[in-house]
């Protein structure tokens, strides 16, 4: 049955976006940002100063609290308190809420887990499950030829899916993909044993060293490595 209703369209379903409009989406609400220098911005990335102790502080407070007095419902109070803190400023101060909220919400998953388990490490479990589904989620992407670093990168840089007709910039960022696939590879190496050895001060310790620092630097090098080269150049562009 024809659902338009008129010359104008009414009535007609909304064109479905296209994959361009997608990614450009994808690519807004990343966060990531280049500089005035053409390089990428790594601390606005993450969220400035502010964002890195939003991060951060949940997880410090609980690994501190749970390594001194052993107390779980102390510990994970601390922590949830000091995300909704976050969320509470933020909305105080009229700043976009959408990282404030993601944290209060995975802190409170991680709660969850620690209470229904009773052990400190389960806090952390959610941290590899989630790790595990962007292993897969970006080995995908580059499996069907879309890397995600294309994706976020090009259109950052004005390539939008240019890239994608280019088999050297193709590679360039399935590359660039493969180094953020290795710090959440590196992460559940490193954390699982201490995982399984219910070691909660090295698993916290590791978990905040290998958080957002490891991931900008890994940001960091999957742009480098996917520069393009200007016209001409043996020089890779910004």
């Amino acid at each position: 049955m024809n659902t338009s209703r008129d010359s104008a369209g009414e009535g007609r379903e909304a064109p479905e976006p296209s994959m361009s409009e997608l990614a450009g989406a994808y690519a807004a609400r990343s966060g990531v940002e280049r500089g005035e220098d053409g390089q990428i911005d790594v601390l606005k990335s993450v969220g400035g100063f502010r964002g890195l102790a939003e991060a951060i502080l949940p997880g410090l407070l609980f690994t501190l609290l749970y390594t001194v007095t052993q107390g779980l419902y102390l510990s994970l109070g601390a922590a949830v308190a000091a995300a909704g803190a976050f969320a509470v400023a933020n909305l105080i101060q009229k700043r976009p809420l959408v990282q404030s909220l993601t944290g209060v919400i995975g802190v409170a998953i991680c709660a969850v887990f620690a209470l229904r388990s009773g052990s400190g490490t389960t806090y952390f479990l959610p941290g590899f499950y989630l790790n595990g589904a962007y292993i897969l989620a970006f080995v995908v992407s580059v499996l069907v030829k879309w890397p995600v670093a294309g994706l976020l990168f090009g259109f950052i840089r004005g390539e939008n899916l240019s890239w994608r007709s280019e088999k050297k910039r193709l590679r360039a960022y399935s590359l660039a993909t493969w180094i953020i696939i290795s710090v959440f590879a590196l992460r559940l190496a490193v954390q699982l044993p201490l995982y399984l050895a219910d070691n909660v001060a090295a698993l916290g310790t590791m978990r905040l060293a290998m958080g957002v620092p490891l991931y900008a630097l890994g940001l960091w090098l999957a742009w480098m490595v996917s520069r393009p080269l200007p016209a001409g150049s043996g020089e890779p562009a910004a």
